[in-house]
């Protein structure tokens, strides 16, 4: 079984975490659980997302379409999240809620990261 996702869902969640804590010391409750709001808003779709690829599928044409479901719900999951925190939530900082959306965001790039590096595992432990 690939770990990549669930490892990548976990790091973007401490990234994310790390963030609010540090904006919480500096800027104040307001600030620390608006990056949190933010982290959540960027993994919780994604989390879904990841399961739904990981689920075992019959053959490729499978797969590709549960991607393209996945996606649209992904993305119709943070605009419902975006939407309920700027509705719900008061006192709001908007700059740290985008904050700690887009850093949990930018960490899905160092998934690609370790997805090449388990392939270069893989491959080398294969003698090739």
């Amino acid at each position: 079984m690939d770990l990549t996702i669930p490892r990548l869902l976990g790091r973007q969640f401490v990234v994310g975490a790390v963030l609010a804590a540090v904006l919480w010391g500096v800027y104040g409750n307001t600030a620390g659980y608006s990056a949190l709001l933010g982290t959540l808003t960027c993994v919780v779709p994604n989390a879904f997302f990841g399961l739904r690829l990981m689920a075992p599928r019959r053959d490729a044409q499978a797969l590709l379409r549960a991607a393209w479901i996945g996606e649209l719900i992904k993305l119709a999951l943070t605009v419902l999240i975006f939407t309920l925190v700027f509705t719900q939530v008061r006192p709001l900082s908007p700059a740290a809620l985008f904050a700690g959306f887009i850093v949990t965001q930018l960490m899905a790039l160092s998934g690609l990261r370790m997805r090449h590096e388990t392939e270069t595992r893989t491959s080398n432990t294969n003698g090739s």
